[in-house]
């Protein structure tokens, strides 16, 4: 099929997520054919560094052979069967490998297929497990999150987000929950410093807890960073102060490292930075490499004991998904954290992190960079008209965009959040891979918001 055709279908019958469609349909972006390591391949033979890792999930790059040969030998054997009343292998030994390897006390694995419904199965059995408990609490109803939190698009996870340009139109759909103030700090009350916003949020925090302790039924955070709110990042010891008050109240932690896991903070696992073991943990996104949708839920023991009984008692979690431990995806899951030992990449984000620092240093001074913010190999560049002020660009410009129309021009693939540039690059691509996208970042933004 040429590319007009094409190009006049996708217009036609595509809609594509969060995108302004009026205005998409006139930019002609990139239909992507093939892929090869960390570059994308369009249908007018046109290759593009993916700077974003295919929406932060791709881990080792495009067509890993390691990875295509466990999908190709699991194809021999069986595509698909259900894991409602059955099992298979790779999940099995897929449920065993993160058991191992994710923070202690975390045993048992329930699969979904995205981050948004790992995100739903944690909240239903949050719930349940209020209920369910021995003595039961069912006044525990309640949930609590962190404002600008993103964790997904259905609507128990848009219940729990408050990124009021995704989720506003949807209130009325939503149930209610608590929110306390996100210890980020670029836009604090005037004549606070860092450290005193800091303190205010974490007594704050203290306050939610210790007044509807009762009422809670779960805290679930983003550890470390917020990736949909522009790629926040929380001071050290935050995450540590929320797991030390939900302990002491006996409130189930939801760590949701969809986006912040399989090494993008610099660990495997960002809840391990600050030595946090949550009682529900979901992951997506990178845990296939960035192959397959495949997402899993994982609980303690003792969440999951409260849904032991017999089965005329009725304790069981009713729910599911039709490819929930999809072999596929298991057996590229397994073949992704082989190559996590085998290609040290761990040891690779670590230099890709310092590289990204070094290189991004300069932009700290740059008169529309109102912040550069990092960690590990996720990174967020805000853009305003005026640092001093930290005035906005004006919406209708979308100079978040403009930055990524002048990155297409060069090679690079980015997507901004709003006036956030961020870049993501793969956990394991190679350093002069990260430098190409450094240039071509860095010269974008010059090029759209110039700062001489």
């Amino acid at each position: 099929m040429d590319p007009e055709t094409l190009r006049q279908w996708d217009n036609d019958h595509v809609w594509h997520p969060f995108a302004p469609m009026q205005a998409y349909r006139t930019e002609a972006a990139p239909i992507i054919e093939a892929a090869e390591g960390f570059h994308l391949t369009d249908v007018e033979g046109r290759r593009y560094l993916d700077g974003i890792s295919s929406l932060w999930c791709n881990v080792h790059g495009h067509r890993v052979p390691e990875i295509d040969n466990a999908i190709r030998a699991q194809l021999d054997r069986v595509g698909h069967s259900t894991t409602l009343g059955l099992s298979s292998r790779p999940s099995i030994e897929l449920a065993k490998r993160l058991v191992d390897i994710v923070p202690p006390g975390l045993t048992k694995v329930f699969y979904s297929d995205s981050g948004a419904t790992a995100v739903e199965v944690a909240l239903k059995l949050a719930y349940q497990y209020q209920r369910q408990r021995r003595p039961a609490a069912p006044d525990r109803s309640l949930f609590a999150t962190v404002q600008g939190a993103y964790h997904g698009d259905t609507v128990g996870s848009v219940s729990v987000g408050s990124i009021d340009l995704f989720h506003a139109v949807y209130g009325k759909l939503l149930f209610p929950t608590l929110s306390v103030p996100s210890p980020a700090s670029l836009r604090r009350p005037r004549g606070m410093t860092r450290q005193q916003w800091t303190e205010h949020c974490l007594t704050a925090l203290e306050q939610v807890i210790v007044e509807n302790h009762q009422r809670l039924a779960a805290f679930i955070l983003e550890p470390l960073v917020q990736g949909a709110a522009g790629i926040l990042v929380h001071p050290e010891g935050y995450l540590r102060r929320v797991r030390e008050l939900t302990r002491a109240y006996d409130i189930p932690l939801i760590a949701d490292e969809v986006a912040v896991g399989f090494g993008r903070t610099g660990t495997m696992f960002a809840c391990e930075q600050e030595e946090v073991a949550p009682d529900l943990m979901c992951l997506a996104k990178g845990l296939t490499g960035g192959y397959l949708p495949l997402a899993a839920t994982l609980a303690t023991d003792q969440i999951y004991d409260a849904f032991l009984g017999e089965p005329h008692e009725a304790r069981t979690f009713f729910h599911g998904h039709t490819f929930t431990g999809n072999p596929l995806g298991c057996a590229a899951a397994l073949a992704s954290l082989d190559l996590f030992q085998s290609c040290q990449v761990l040891a690779n984000v670590r230099a890709t992190e310092a590289r990204l620092r070094e290189r991004l240093a300069p932009l700290s001074a740059h008169p529309h960079v109102a912040e550069v913010r990092q960690k590990g190999i996720m990174v967020g560049i805000e853009l305003v008209a005026d640092r001093e002020t930290l005035a906005p660009f004006p919406a209708a410009r979308r100079t978040g965009h403009l930055v990524t129309l002048a990155a297409r021009r060069r090679g690079v693939i980015l997507r901004p959040l709003g006036d956030v540039v961020v870049l993501m690059p793969a956990p394991a691509m190679p350093l002069s891979l990260v430098d190409e996208l450094l240039d071509a970042a860095i010269e974008s933004i010059e090029e759209v918001a110039p700062g001489r």
